[in-house]
């Protein structure tokens, strides 16, 4: 057996290949002795400091309020190495696997200071959605990165592994260029600017509203949709807006918004602002995606439902999406380097067409929860799941489709029909008051 100074110096080699480094120094203590005593392997030690990195984020402990008491001391080290550690996976796992609880004094992160920059940069940043698969039923979405990385804050979300530090990025040519793009006119589009930062958060801060607002109007083929977790409406109010441009508002529940979504906009002032901004004849919709599981899920939003069916017309709703959390790995091991309180990876993760998630039935629970909470809205409003493998939507709609383009399709589709049927009610409410110009 390999002496303990040969180890140490094999396990300061090891560690500089796992996060134990962002654990505090009782935790680093505790797994150093336990990783010598039993010889831990690259894979073994990055295990137990993954679960440690977790108990810390969760709240809930530490690993070794975790760790089980040996009760076999005459057995070979390897095998009582592999029942203690096997033992603290399942300790974990049941941990993960029951629903979340978010007591009243969870802590909350601190708040960091974003550094604004604009700048020219090279290229437009239109392109295809960047967590399109062929594996999901997509809608092929174009999306165009207007700001780079994003002012809110909230746990789960992937641009966090996209964009680095607390900058904020800015196109100072995006106006310009955005002005040239050529736009076939036989071709109906549908571009999304909620991707790489929230849409409306930034106001018309570099002339971002204007040159999207302008692209709108220049080019009626072209379905703008803006999303958003803001509250942030006052320049939209202030405009004359297309029929061809559509606010969404990303949604969830209290609970959820308090805990992971920080320095966003509340479910209450986010509603309130989807109805003033529906109250001046311009689509909304709603995404709640990522819907989450956790203790009190189906009331809280049960109760989420309810304020929308009450507050909005279907005539006035574009579409309503549903999605849950899907990690890739590098977006796990950022919110796993990060130090700050948090539940969002505190869930039984599966494979999910090559993403990270939820097990079906639990999304196929949340989803069909969902869509027969609004049901008041079947057949007049679309309805669509975000990234989700297409053997779920026939159990959630009762209906799914072939194909990628058909979903498009339909998808476009039904949000034309809508700004047609908006674009009617404007030239009748123009008709009637011909010396209204507001």
């Amino acid at each position: 057996m390999k002496t303990d100074r040969a180890y140490e110096e094999k396990f300061r080699r090891l560690t500089s290949e796992t996060p134990f480094r962002l654990l505090p120094a009782p935790e680093r203590e505790f797994i150093r002795k336990q990783a010598t005593r039993y010889r831990f392997t690259l894979q073994e030690l990055k295990q137990v400091t993954e679960i440690a990195l977790e108990l810390q984020m969760w709240n809930e402990g530490t690993l070794c309020d975790l760790w089980p008491r040996e009760t076999e001391a005459n057995a070979p080290l390897r095998e009582r190495k592999k029942r203690i550690v096997s033992r603290v996976q399942e300790r974990w796992m049941e941990l993960k696997s029951s629903p979340n609880h978010y007591p009243a004094d969870f802590p909350k992160p601190g708040v960091g200071k974003l550094r604004i920059v604009a700048e020219p940069r090279e290229g437009l940043g239109l392109g295809h959605c960047p967590v399109a698969s062929t594996r999901t039923r997509c809608c092929n979405l174009l999306t165009l990165d207007a700001v780079e990385s994003c002012g809110f804050d909230c746990s789960y979300c992937s641009i966090q592994s996209f964009y680095q530090g607390e900058q904020i990025g800015f196109d100072a040519s995006f106006g310009t260029k955005l002005e040239a793009l050529e736009i076939d006119p036989n071709r109906l589009y549908h571009i999304g600017t909620g991707q790489a930062s929230d849409s409306l958060m930034w106001g018309n801060r570099q002339g971002l509203a204007d040159a999207l607002i302008r692209f709108a109007r220049k080019h009626p083929n072209v379905i703008l949709e803006l999303k958003t977790k803001s509250r942030n409406i006052a320049y939209l109010l202030e405009q004359q807006l297309p029929a061809n441009l559509i606010c969404t508002w990303s949604l969830n529940t209290p609970t959820i918004i308090a805990h992971e979504e920080h320095l966003t906009a509340s479910l209450e002032s986010r509603l309130a602002a989807a109805r003033r901004v529906a109250d001046k004849g311009v689509l909304v919709g709603f995404h709640l995606h990522p819907m989450v599981h956790y203790d009190h899920w189906q009331e809280e939003y049960s109760d989420l439902f309810r304020k929308v069916l009450t507050r909005f017309e279907p005539a006035e709703v574009a579409m309503v999406s549903l999605g849950t959390l899907t990690f890739t790995r590098s977006v796990i091991r950022r919110i796993r380097s990060r130090d700050f309180k948090t539940k969002i990876l505190r869930m039984p993760l599966t494979d999910a067409d090559g993403k990270l998630s939820y097990p079906a039935d639990i999304k196929q629970a949340m989803f069909s929860h969902a869509y027969g909470g609004l049901e008041a809205w079947h057949g007049q409003v679309f309805f669509y799941l975000c990234m989700e493998n297409h053997r779920l939507w026939r159990p959630v709609f009762g209906y799914d489709y072939p194909s990628n383009q058909v979903f498009e399709e339909a998808m476009k589709f039904s949000y034309l029909t809508k700004i047609e049927g908006l674009r009617k009610r404007r030239n009748s409410a123009e008709a009637s008051c011909p010396d209204d110009t507001s």
